[in-house]
């Protein structure tokens, strides 16, 4: 894994605007930055990041089995109680999953390490899916990358088979997500081409604008019946907001679908590790209240999470991230390392969550910039990836997504 200077398209920014990625730039700053790429080989790409991809999600669909059994681990992740069942019911009845993102951190040599799983709505997908692939085909036709460099990017494809595997051809979609958010917007408007292309059909209906009947039916801005719902939406908010009551009796299938709330939980990351304990690509996770009770000799902490922790002690000690079980861009992240902290997030807005600590995986770090690999999941399989880099040791919103190819 290398870090590889290379000139930019003369237009790219053109481009970017003509097919509607108006988001290349946010906050002032760059965040598609093609001023250099990140190069792998194929037994990097295959080994280290396509087939662990693929195992984890396995592990996490085994993870979401068992959580539903149980009131303790629903109890733990925070999800409503009025809705348990609606989250569990989901499950058994083997609601459709669509797609997924792995953060790994990952240097080349050592196994990828899972940080976390963005399952239920996760952004990036335009860029990674299509505007990456665009990069190399005209990188390649200007001589820039030799002839046979390759990109780890089936994502669009993948997505339109999923698609097609999971709906009926010529079944009607509905897709929101809150108004306003060219981010968004351009994830959404992804997840619909893909659709279009396998025959089904997409119509956008922003979020606010959703509405319901008399007879408990959603309802889109032409007053169209929602049979099938992709919301950008994430579930730890839609399963506390008052529409939340209406999902059961509305006939509506949403996706993704309510038993990834479990997923994009960082909760999950004590239950994996809990059930995979010492796998290469998870690192020692726990409920921040159980490392407390333990390391405080009380007896509330089961006797197996007490000796893992006790396991881990050390790893610890040595470095841990402490993050809310519902978290996103960083928000409320905080990096220790032998007792002090060394980076923290300034966006506080998530810290009324439970917490759970993650020993501590440090990201490579190239000119100044750290790189998290993204790993897309489609259906269950891993089809792809994307990389945001950040100068910080926290991936946040001023974090640039980087190309990326894999070397002949």
């Amino acid at each position: 894994m290398q870090k590889i200077t290379l000139p930019e398209r003369p237009h790219w920014r053109e481009h970017a605007k003509e097919v509607g990625f108006t988001f290349a730039d946010m906050h002032g700053e760059p965040y598609w930055d093609e001023s250099s790429a990140y190069a792998f080989t194929l037994d990097q790409i295959e080994t280290d990041l396509e087939d662990p991809a693929t195992a984890l999600h396995a592990m996490c669909r085994e993870a979401v089995a068992h959580i539903v059994t149980s009131e303790h681990l629903m109890d733990r992740l925070a999800i409503p109680e009025a809705h348990r069942d609606l989250v569990a019911e989901s499950w058994r009845s083997s609601d459709p999953e669509i797609y997924g993102r792995f953060d790994f951190a990952y240097d080349g040599k050592s196994p990828a390490k899972l940080l976390e799983y963005n399952a239920d709505t996760p952004t990036s997908l335009y860029e990674s899916a299509a505007f990456q692939w665009r990069w190399l085909e005209d990188q390649l036709e200007a001589g820039v990358l030799p002839e046979g460099t390759d990109q780890f990017n089936g994502i669009h494809e993948a997505l339109v088979a999923r698609f097609g595997e999971v709906f009926e051809s010529g079944s009607d979609l509905h897709f929101t997500a809150v108004a306003g958010n060219p981010e968004d917007y351009g994830t959404v408007e992804a997840m619909g081409w893909a659709a279009r292309e396998a025959g089904l059909g997409a119509h956008y209906c922003d979020l606010d604008k959703i509405a319901l009947s008399d007879d408990g039916q959603f309802l889109d801005d032409q007053d169209r019946r929602i049979a099938v719902l992709f919301k950008l939406y994430p579930w730890e908010d839609l399963l506390r907001d008052d529409y939340a009551e209406h999902i059961a009796g509305s006939g509506c299938l949403l996706v993704e679908p309510a038993w990834k709330a479990l997923l994009s939980n960082k909760g999950l990351l004590p239950v994996l590790w809990q059930m995979f304990e010492g796998h290469a690509n998870l690192l020692p996770a726990f409920f921040e209240e159980d490392v407390t009770d333990a390391m405080s000799g009380r007896d509330t902490v089961p006797k197996e999470t007490a000796k893992a922790i006790e396991r881990a002690e050390a790893q610890l000690e040595t470095g841990h991230v402490r993050k809310p079980i519902l978290s996103r861009e960083g928000a409320s992240v905080s990096i220790h390392k032998s007792g002090a902290l060394i980076e923290t997030s300034t966006n506080t807005e998530y810290s009324e969550h439970p917490f759970i600590l993650q020993a501590y995986a440090p990201l490579p770090q190239f000119d100044g910039f750290r790189p998290v690999v993204g790993a897309w999941v489609i259906g269950q399989a891993c089809a792809g990836i994307g990389i945001r880099e950040d100068r910080s040791r926290i991936t946040q919103d001023l974090s640039r997504f980087k190309p990326h190819y894999i070397t002949v």
